[in-house]
C-alpha cells in the first residue's frame, strides 16, 4: 500500500492505526468528523512526516469523500468510522443509524463509483476493508465461540447498527462487485481510547479515588484483543484477504468484568498506591446492569491463523500493564478529554 483513505482515523483504533501505518512508509488521508471521540491529540506529530492529511469530515458526505479519492488516487478504504459505544445507543439510537448505515452506505456509493473509473490495473487492486465488531452476533452460553459463519443476531442499538453496515458491505460486493473485505473484532483495548470505555474508565475513576462501577455481578465475559495486535490483522487482511471474505478477529484472552477491574486496580496499586495505603480493589462497587447486557462474547479466530498467518502477540497481562502504564505517563490526554463533554457519568440506564 502506498496511500490509503483511513476514516475515522482520530478516534481510538483509527487512531492506533494511522499512527502504525504511517510509522510503515504508508500516506494516509485521514477522513474524521471529530465528534465526542475524536481526538486530534492522537495524531499529535504525524503531520511532520509529511505521510498524514487530516481531513475534517464526515463519511456522508458524498462529494468530499468523491474530492478525496479523485484527489489522491489511493489504493484502499479502510472503515472505521463509526458510533461505538451501547450505554450511548441505548440513550440516542438515532445517531448510531445515521452514522454507522447511513454514512456506512454513502462511503460504500463513493467507494463504488470511484473503484468504477480506475484503470484495470488499478481496480483489480483496489479493497475496501470494513471494520466491525463481534457484537453483531449476539450472546454466547458458556461455552462455544463466534465464527465467522454464526448467525447475526445483535441485541443493542450499536449492534445492530453495525450489523446493518456489514450487509451493506456484504451487498455491494454480491450487487456491484466492489472488493470488500470485512473484519469483525473483539474487545478493544491499550493507548488512546476514549474513558468512557471499561478499562480507561477504572483507570481514571481509580486514580479519581472514586467508585469503580461494575455492571451486574461483573460475570459477563469479553474476550480481550490488544489494539495493536488488532491493526497488525487489518493490515494482514488488507494485503493477502480474499476478496469478498469475513474475518474474525479475537484476543484469545476471554475475562469476565470484576477480572478486568481487579487486575487493573492491582497494577495501579503497584505502580502508584493509595496515600491511605488501601487497595483500589475497595473501590469497586456493583451499579444496576446495563439493559439488554450480553452474557458473554468470544471470537474463533482460526480462519485468520490458518489463511493468512495471523495471530495475537501481546497476552492480556503484558496488553494491560503497556496500558496502565500508557495511561498514566499520558494523564495530560487524559484529563483534555475529560474537560470535554464527558465527565465519566453512568449512561444508558
Amino acid at each position: 500500500m502506498n496511500t490509503v483513505l483511513v476514516t475515522g482515523g482520530a478516534g481510538f483504533i483509527g487512531g492506533n492505526f494511522v499512527r502504525g501505518a504511517v510509522a510503515a512508509g504508508w500516506t494516509v488521508i485521514n477522513l474524521d468528523a471529530l465528534t465526542y471521540a475524536g481526538n486530534l491529540d492522537t495524531l499529535a506529530g504525524l503531520d511532520a512526516s509529511g505521510r498524514h492529511r487530516f481531513v475534517h469530515g464526515d463519511i456522508g458526505d458524498a462529494a468530499l469523500v468523491a474530492s478525496l479519492l479523485t484527489g489522491h488516487r489511493p489504493q484502499a478504504i479502510i472503515n472505521f468510522a463509526a458510533e461505538s459505544h451501547v450505554d450511548r445507543s441505548i440513550d440516542g439510537p438515532a445517531a448510531f443509524v445515521q452514522t454507522n448505515v447511513v454514512g456506512t452506505l454513502a462511503l460504500l456509493e463513493c467507494a463504488r463509483d470511484h473503484w468504477r473509473g480506475l484503470p484495470e490495473a488499478e481496480r483489480a487492486a483496489f479493497r475496501f476493508l470494513h471494520v466491525s465488531t463481534d457484537e453483531v452476533y449476539g450472546s454466547l452460553g458458556d461455552t462455544g465461540r463466534f465464527t465467522e459463519t454464526t448467525p447475526y443476531a445483535p441485541n443493542s442499538p450499536y449492534s445492530a447498527s453495525k450489523a446493518a453496515s456489514d450487509h451493506l458491505v456484504r451487498a455491494f460486493h454480491h450487487t456491484y462487485g466492489l472488493p470488500v473485505l470485512t473484519t469483525n473484532c473483539s474487545n478493544n483495548y491499550g493507548p488512546f481510547q476514549f474513558p468512557e470505555k471499561l478499562i480507561p474508565l477504572m483507570i481514571a475513576k481509580a486514580l479519581a479515588g472514586e467508585p469503580l462501577p461494575v455492571y451486574g455481578d461483573g460475570a459477563n465475559v469479553r474476550d480481550w484483543l490488544y489494539v495493536e495486535d488488532h491493526c497488525e490483522a487489518i493490515r494482514t487482511v488488507l494485503a493477502r484477504g480474499r476478496v469478498g471474505e469475513v474475518y474474525n478477529v479475537g484476543g484469545d484472552a476471554e475475562r469476565r468484568n470484576i477480572d478486568v477491574v481487579h487486575a487493573i486496580c492491582a497494577l495501579l496499586d503497584a505502580r502508584r498506591p493509595r496515600e491511605d495505603g488501601k487497595p483500589r480493589a475497595a473501590q469497586i462497587t456493583f451499579v444496576k446492569d446495563r439493559p439488554g447486557h450480553d452474557r458473554r462474547y468470544a471470537i474463533d479466530s482460526s480462519k485468520l491463523k490458518q489463511e493468512l498467518g495471523w495471530r495475537p502477540t501481546v497476552s492480556f497481562e503484558h496488553g494491560m500493564a503497556r496500558t496502565v502504564d500508557w495511561y498514566l505517563a499520558n494523564q495530560a490526554w487524559v484529563n483534555r478529554v475529560l474537560d470535554g463533554s464527558y465527565r465519566m457519568e453512568r449512561l444508558g440506564q
